[in-house]
């Protein structure tokens, strides 16, 4: 069992990276480096007015806690928080949030990486797109890509 709890959220609000960054490390001196992803919804050069994500609730939160449990269990890491939006996201906004804190970077880099890796391919989130041409938009497949992400974690 990791020492650390990761706080997961799963929520329709924004947040802000600076206070969650603040959050994580405030008042803790054995952290000597954090290390933030944060995922933007995107435009699609211009074909994309939205993005609507939806989630199984319950089960997003288990699958978020058991990835982040399983950083935390391979890194010396002495803070986690994740945070994904569901809803409407317009191109610009926040999507997602992947904090890890420990005291070197280099664990802090690939606890951040898995995490991102697996929460991308792992837990039940889905994205539909909205078109700025106001046609039907389609729901975003997963791609191989994300697959051999993850297989390099197994080597």
């Amino acid at each position: 069992m990791p020492a650390v709890t990761p706080r997961i959220l799963i929520q329709t609000a924004d947040f802000d990276v600076g206070e969650e960054i603040a959050g994580l490390s405030s008042g803790r001196k054995d952290i000597g480096a954090v290390v933030t992803f944060t995922g933007l919804c995107r435009d699609e050069a211009g074909k994309l007015s939205a993005l609507e994500l939806e989630h199984y609730p319950g089960m997003a939160e288990a699958e978020m806690q058991r990835i982040a449990g399983e950083a935390c269990a391979r890194w010396p890491l002495q803070g986690v928080t994740v945070i994904h939006r569901y809803g409407r996201m317009e191109p610009g906004d926040n999507i997602v949030l992947v904090a890890t804190a420990s005291t070197h970077r280099q664990a802090a880099f690939e606890a951040a990486a898995f995490i991102m890796d697996f929460l991308k391919s792992r837990a039940p989130f889905w994205k539909k797109e909205h078109r700025a041409d106001g046609s039907q938009g389609d729901w975003v497949e997963a791609r191989e890509t994300d697959e051999a992400a993850l297989s390099a974690w197994n080597k």
